[in-house]
């Protein structure tokens, strides 16, 4: 097991959800980052990002300050992998001073490595109709 944030990496998936949360929450978009796989894909730019250009993504994006609050709905697992249904709640904030609010659903797929701990190897999440591009 090793420690993020202060906090070890629990060996349940399930328990995962408050691990990122804190650690998206902390701005920290490089240490964000770590929690998935060298090769996952992320969406939460809106489009499938991944390497680098995720990395990028995720150092500024986090830079400016989004929280977010999220409830794992149901957890599938098989193996070393294993499937989130998870709601959320994002708040983004404009440069304007403004918030914006989105609420959807993330399906997350983890994938367990060989030293047992358990890494995003892709993240969808999909806001609610009043949100959709």
């Amino acid at each position: 097991m090793s420690e993020v944030l202060g906090s070890v990496i629990p060996d349940d998936p399930d328990q995962q959800n408050e691990l990122f949360v804190r650690i998206f929450n902390s701005g920290n978009g490089a240490l964000y980052d770590s929690m998935y796989t060298a090769d996952a894909i992320s969406n939460i730019s809106g489009g499938p990002l991944s390497g680098e250009a995720r990395t990028a993504f995720f150092r500024e994006f986090l830079a400016t300050g989004p929280t977010i609050n999220s409830k794992v709905l149901q957890t599938y697992t098989t193996g070393d992998t294993s499937l989130l249904i998870v709601d959320y709640e994002l708040d983004i904030p404009n440069p304007d001073g403004q918030t914006i609010h989105m609420h959807g659903t993330c399906t997350d797929v983890l994938i367990r490595n060989e030293k047992g701990q358990w890494r995003l190897a892709v993240d969808r999440p999909v806001p609610d109709q009043d949100h959709a591009a």
